[in-house]
């Protein structure tokens, strides 16, 4: 090992206006991140599944007094071998950065990663979420960690407004984010790959008269949810090639999104692993 790759394992970053970390703190920011491309990821979960779903990671972070997990250690050492950039920082600092409790000592930034719908080939997968509008970070997060758990493909995302990679939405994935593959397209795309891949579209709604329970999923399966106030718009129902209800006895007059896509999900997934019984 050269004397500047020793100077440069050893250097520990302790000022928060240091150009790295305002480049790091700037990913707090949509516009940042949609600009650069990148993420940050902090905690020993998270770094972990990225690195082992073959997500590209651009600079590791680490304060070596709060990575007291072994695995942690380990994990450090082979992102290291592997030839990943370490930036080393205090503890202080990585508490600047972070934007939770216990950040655990590790964090990184990574390349985001994305699908264009045209390269999509339909696979065995459970099935595909195609999302009309998410207003929540965080039932994204559960929504795709659902998902991945049902060996579900992924998310379509058919509006601008739902960013997979708002640090509320990682966050809530627990790590899942890098096991799912994320698209965006538009209508009209999303429409023409659907023919083409014979997919069966179901849509959900509060006034729709066939019972979610009653129907057969046949692959490859499209679920299209959307916002639990509005339900899906016209336009979007109109696609669907059948609109199913989950049916409520309370008062509440709506699920929240990630729970109604959760049912959903389970009610594929269980009708397929009864299918191999």
């Amino acid at each position: 090992m050269t004397p500047s790759h020793k100077k440069e394992a050893t250097t520990i970053i302790n000022n928060i206006n240091s150009h790295a970390i305002r480049r790091i703190r700037r990913l707090r920011i949509r516009e940042e991140r949609e600009q650069t491309g990148l993420c940050y990821i902090e905690g020993l979960r998270f770094v972990d599944q990225a690195f082992s779903q073959g997500a590209i990671i651009e600079t590791l972070v680490v304060a070596r007094p709060l990575l007291d997990h072994p695995y942690a250690q380990r994990l450090v050492k082979r992102l290291h071998r592997s030839g990943i950039p370490i930036l080393y920082v205090t503890p202080a600092i990585l508490h600047g950065i972070s934007l939770v409790n216990d950040p655990q000592g590790l964090g990184a930034v990574v390349k985001q990663r994305w699908k264009r719908l045209a390269d999509i080939k339909i696979e065995d997968e459970l099935c595909w979420i195609a999302l009309s509008l998410v207003r929540s970070p965080g039932n994204l997060g559960t929504l795709l960690r659902t998902s991945e758990a049902v060996g579900g493909a992924g998310i379509i995302l058919l509006d601008e407004s739902t960013d997979p990679y708002d640090p509320t939405t990682v966050r809530a994935t627990m790590g899942a984010l890098f096991a799912q593959r994320l698209v965006r397209a538009t209508i009209d795309e999303f429409v023409q790959w659907k023919q083409r891949n014979h997919c069966m579209l179901i849509g959900t709604s509060p006034s729709a008269k066939e019972d979610y329970h009653t129907i057969t999923y046949r692959h490859p399966t499209i679920l299209l949810m959307g916002e639990e106030r509005k339900s899906l718009p016209i336009e979007l129902q109109a696609l669907c090639d059948l609109m199913v209800n989950i049916p409520m006895v309370g008062k509440s007059d709506s699920l929240n999104l990630a729970i109604a896509t959760s049912v959903m999900l389970y009610e594929v997934f269980n009708q397929q692993r009864m299918s191999h019984v």
